[in-house]
């Protein structure tokens, strides 16, 4: 089994990729491993289908945000023979928050040793995403924080909030959309489009709280034309899954595909990283990916947790 490590070194602060890099010689001692650190976009992707397309046995540790597993992902989805994780370095990770605890994913060792399950992907214009695709003022949002991230003394969190201010205060909430999703035929303007395979987004927002990842079914919702002041006084309740108790503002939807498009240029995000189009199909992917995690945790809401070390003999360990 070889493990290998590819590094998003823009993420976290500075010095934290000397950090890991420490981290991972501790925890790999006798091990066949490797540590790839990512000069431009698309490195962490092309590494990982090199690694998967040697048909050996590797385990790919995606370290940085949601954004670098999405590039693993895409890099190892469709291979039997590779599974991915995510090493958090940063603040992102929101894939990560469907196990309860992100922190257990900082523990080196605990993953190098853990089970590994297969879970579904999202195809959306040909990216493959593994948690959540938005395509409405969330993702307007969304796109605008890496654009003043770039301005002087900003932060990450000042990011955020400036880009949430200037898309939901100062432009458009909304834009006209045709949308066919399961029995929905909507031409209208739209608020929020939203389709999980994972459950949280946006640091935090848990749109559909009982999504799976492995249950072969994408949870989609859609928010039509609303005002301000609505939008307002729907976030809370969207944001903690608690849709069904608005069905004239948010519909919602259970199966495997959504198509959408408008005369004006859309945004949608997959797993942190922006598209641009005017037409897009979501879909359930064909191809699948393993994903490998420390053993006492699960991404089943619900399910009873075995202690560590009680899942060693689980037909997805390697």
């Amino acid at each position: 089994m070889r493990h290998l490590f590819l590094v998003n070194p823009h993420a976290g602060r500075a010095g934290s990729t000397e950090e890991l890099r420490a981290r991972i010689e501790a925890a790999m001692a006798g091990r066949d491993y490797a540590v790839s650190v990512a000069e431009r976009p698309g490195d962490v992707e092309r590494l990982a289908r090199q690694a998967a397309g040697t048909g050996e046995q590797v385990r790919i540790y995606a370290c940085g945000g949601d954004g670098t597993l999405n590039e693993a992902v895409n890099g190892a989805a469709g291979f039997p023979n590779a599974a991915v994780t995510n090493v958090p370095k940063g603040t992102g990770n929101d894939f990560l928050r469907i196990f309860g605890d992100r922190a257990r994913f900082a523990d080196l060792a605990a993953l190098a040793d853990g089970p590994q399950a297969e879970f579904d992907l999202m195809d959306c214009n040909g990216r493959l995403g593994i948690g959540v695709v938005c395509a409405g003022v969330d993702a307007r949002v969304a796109a605008g924080v890496h654009r003043y991230k770039a301005l002087p003394l900003v932060s990450g969190t000042g990011a955020y909030v400036l880009s949430l201010l200037v898309n939901v205060l100062f432009r458009k909430l909304t834009r006209p959309t045709v949308l066919h999703m399961g029995p929905y035929h909507l031409e209208e303007e739209t608020t929020i489009i939203c389709i999980c395979n994972g459950r949280y987004y946006g640091g935090g927002f848990m749109p559909v709280g009982d999504a799976q990842p492995d249950d072969g079914v994408l949870d989609m919702l859609v928010v039509p034309k609303v005002s301000r002041f609505t939008f307002g006084r729907l976030v809370g309740a969207y944001a903690s899954g608690r849709y069904r108790e608005h069905p004239r503002y948010i519909r919602d939807w259970h199966g495997d595909r959504v198509d959408f498009s408008s005369p004006e240029e859309l945004v949608a995000v997959v797993d942190g990283e922006v598209m641009r189009a005017r037409s897009f199909t979501v879909r359930l992917s064909e191809k699948k990916v393993n994903f490998f995690y420390p053993a006492g945790v699960s991404w089943r809401q619900g399910e009873a947790v075995p202690p560590r070390g009680a899942e060693a003999g689980t037909a997805g360990k390697v």
